[in-house]
């Protein structure tokens, strides 16, 4: 009998969702990674490999936050980035993570801000 650790389920999943979910110029793809200390999302167009926007925990604005709160004001900062590059749709790449906690502040925050998903 072998071990999965929490990372390798993680990892099973984020490559299912990844299977069915790419973004294209008109719907890059807003991927989030989530860390202990903070978030990351970006939007993606994977048909040309480029990141159209993306949003970091340690950026001023989000770094004295609570996590929850972090993770709601960094989707309006992205959905605000994304806006000023002419995205208005994205479709949402939870990458492996439970939409709960600050995976769906960030999803509502992006809403939001303006992102349809």
């Amino acid at each position: 009998m072998t071990v999965v650790t929490k990372g390798q389920r993680r990892l099973r999943r984020r490559r299912r969702v990844r299977a069915r979910v790419t973004g294209t110029a008109q719907r890059p793809r807003l991927s989030v990674f989530r860390s202990n200390r903070g978030i990351f999302a970006q939007l993606i167009d994977d048909s040309k490999g480029h990141t159209v926007a993306a949003v970091n925990w340690i950026e001023p604005d989000l770094r004295k936050l609570t996590a929850t709160d972090q993770a709601k004001v960094a989707g309006e900062l992205l959905a605000e980035r994304g806006k000023a590059a002419g995205v208005e749709t994205c479709v949402f790449d939870r990458g492996g993570y439970q939409y709960h906690g600050r995976v769906k502040a960030l999803a509502d925050g992006a809403r939001a801000g303006g992102l349809a998903f």
